[in-house]
């Protein structure tokens, strides 16, 4: 069992986490405490979820469950970084909960088969956050499904050619606001490609699954303007961003700048 949130950071955890703890609103909200009580499933662990999972687990997340069902290929280790030549063959889920479970010993790591409309349901039923880090349309709508069945919060992201999005869907626990999920924003699934489809520039997804763990820390330790009701994108060959406001049955086209 983790601690809960009340329990007092041991000495050790003190020196490990001391970086973040000199954030004044991190320490303050007593985030690290409440992050160290929480439990995660990261959902793909390839180009998003690798950097989720090894963010997370840096930071200190209680548990820490990592769902994939695919075998490492020599055509992901270009941004998939937290591979190896050595990896391929193996089960992705098995290689990113060891690398992050390395990093360390405070978080419980486990694997998972991937996320299903089956074993969704189970998957999600004892985690506090959800983070999809998929790259298919049967997953994604799986996970948002089940999400809106349990009233849980996840945070979005893809990676796809030059662009990157972020967001986050399900209630927002901070100002108690009526839950925006995957397909009230997008009802049909559509419009976008996988990276076999359209290819990706290697440190896109690195980019954001950074930007995707930053959101869960923001959501698990209760601090920030988390995405909620807005979208981040990221065009990596202008540099440019921005964050876009978020409508039921709209598209990001016709989503409204903020």
């Amino acid at each position: 069992m983790s601690p809960d949130a009340s329990s007092p950071l041991s000495r050790a955890e003190l020196r490990r986490y001391s970086r973040p703890l000199l954030v004044p609103e991190w320490q303050e909200a007593g985030a690290q405490e409440r992050l160290r009580a929480a439990s995660v499933l990261v959902v793909g662990a390839g180009g998003l979820g690798g950097p989720v999972a090894l963010q997370l687990a840096g930071a200190g997340v209680g548990r820490l469950v990592v769902a994939d069902a695919d075998t490492v290929d020599v055509s992901n280790l270009h941004r998939q970084t937290h591979f190896e030549l050595a990896d391929v063959g193996r089960s992705k889920a098995a290689v990113a909960a060891a690398r992050a479970q390395a990093i360390n010993p405070f978080v419980r790591v486990a694997t998972a088969p991937m996320l299903t409309e089956d074993n969704a349901d189970a998957l999600i039923a004892d985690v506090d956050l959800i983070m999809d880090a998929t790259d298919n349309f049967e997953a994604r709508y799986a996970i948002a499904d089940a999400c809106t069945r349990a009233g849980k919060t996840s945070v979005w992201g893809a990676a796809s050619g030059s662009t990157g999005l972020v967001s986050v869907f399900g209630p927002d626990p901070i100002r108690s606001r009526a839950a925006l999920g995957l397909r009230d924003v997008f009802p049909i699934p559509e419009g976008a490609e996988s990276c076999a489809e359209a290819g990706v520039l290697g440190p896109l997804p690195t980019i954001v699954g950074g930007m995707m763990a930053l959101e869960a820390l923001k959501v698990l330790g209760g601090i920030g303007e988390r995405l909620w009701g807005r979208i981040w994108t990221f065009d990596a060959l202008s540099a440019d961003v921005r964050v876009l406001k978020l409508r039921p049955a709209a598209s990001v086209m016709g989503a409204t700048k903020t």
